[in-house]
């Protein structure tokens, strides 16, 4: 995705961005289709949860992957950087974006970033996805704006206060809730421990991104969001390359199947591409405050996920997890708007 951990945070900055037209638009015409597009956004979102535990485990135990993980996020960004290529050139001549970083700085930042927030988030993601369930992980990651805050005091100077520091004990607590209380006990605690605490490593890896993608447009006021996201998927996966090696040469050429084809390619096209448009042509609508709110919706139709396409159980834990990891995450932002503005 981008992952959509951390979007609260990057949403203010789709305001800027060069193609869309002129200031944010916050008529009432088309307000309920935008809705509803950021409405599928989040479904969309929510089912990667439910995908990379398909690729990267199966179904069950009879049905097992036949993609390693960073091969599978090898062939996901295939998809999602020909996607980005091709809309490069279709809009070449309209200057919509440049499709590699244009002076140094710019590069080396997105360097980090394709570290961060391709090569790092999806190796764990997609490792982690192999030890847990779809559901437990996708209420684990929505902390990952409480790590944003934590970062922001080395890599931004942002003081944290004591209010903050209460939000991600709560926040925490209900992370050890998810973890400890999970309804999926048919996997074994210690492989979904494993898995979740890969997943809180994908979230500090977003965390940094967030941050870093921060610095970036706080030093070049000619660079758009949609830019930074294609030039870290670019150079990400270009990164991915040397560990997509290292299991074809551990494991053998892999021989996917048409569903494994098929959900690679919708990792790559409708979650990695598309929602991101849906989601910032939400913001030039309504605007970044409401259009964020729609990530708190990812979570829950995580959890949907993979019940429904996974068979997956769904506890009054995972219901009293989310709560302290939306109160906890709420109560950080909202300490961190305080400390930003003064």
């Amino acid at each position: 995705m981008p992952p959509i951990q951390g979007l609260q945070n990057a949403s203010k900055a789709y305001a800027r961005v060069p193609d869309s037209g002129g200031p944010i638009v916050e008529s009432k015409t088309g307000e309920l289709g935008t809705h509803l597009l950021l409405l599928l956004a989040a479904i969309i979102w929510g089912s990667t949860w439910a995908a990379g535990r398909f690729l990267s485990y199966g179904t069950d135990g009879n049905s097992s992957a036949t993609l390693e993980p960073a091969t599978s996020a090898w062939l996901r960004y295939v998809f999602a950087v020909l996607v980005f290529f091709i809309w490069y050139l279709a809009n070449r001549s309209r200057g919509v974006f440049r499709f590699i970083p244009p002076d140094a700085e710019s590069w080396r930042l997105s360097i980090w970033l394709g570290i961060f927030g391709t090569m790092c988030y999806q190796l764990f993601f997609m490792h982690g996805m192999s030890w847990t369930a779809a559901g437990d992980a996708s209420l684990i990651v929505s902390l990952n704006p409480v790590f944003t805050v934590l970062l922001a005091a080395p890599m931004l100077d942002q003081k944290i206060t004591g209010r903050m520091s209460l939000g991600l004990i709560i926040g925490i607590t209900g992370v050890l809730v998810v973890v400890g209380w999970s309804p999926n006990s048919d996997i074994p605690f210690n492989h979904r421990l494993i898995g979740d605490l890969m997943i809180l490593m994908a979230a500090l890896s977003w965390a940094t991104t967030t941050n870093l993608t921060k610095i970036l447009l706080s030093r070049k006021s000619d660079v758009s969001p949609l830019e930074i996201v294609v030039w870290y998927s670019f150079i990400g996966w270009v990164l991915l390359t040397p560990w997509m090696f290292f299991e074809i040469w551990s494991s053998g050429i892999p021989t996917p199947s048409y569903s494994e084809w098929a959900t690679v390619a919708y990792l790559g096209v409708i979650s990695t591409v598309l929602a991101y448009v849906l989601f910032a042509k939400g913001i030039e609508v309504i605007g970044p405050t409401a259009a964020s709110s729609y990530v708190f919706l990812v979570p829950v139709f995580g959890v949907i996920g993979g019940w429904a396409l996974l068979g997956e159980n769904i506890g009054a834990s995972m219901i009293v997890g989310f709560i302290l990891i939306v109160v906890g995450v709420g109560e950080v932002q909202k300490q961190s708007e305080r400390v930003l503005n003064g």
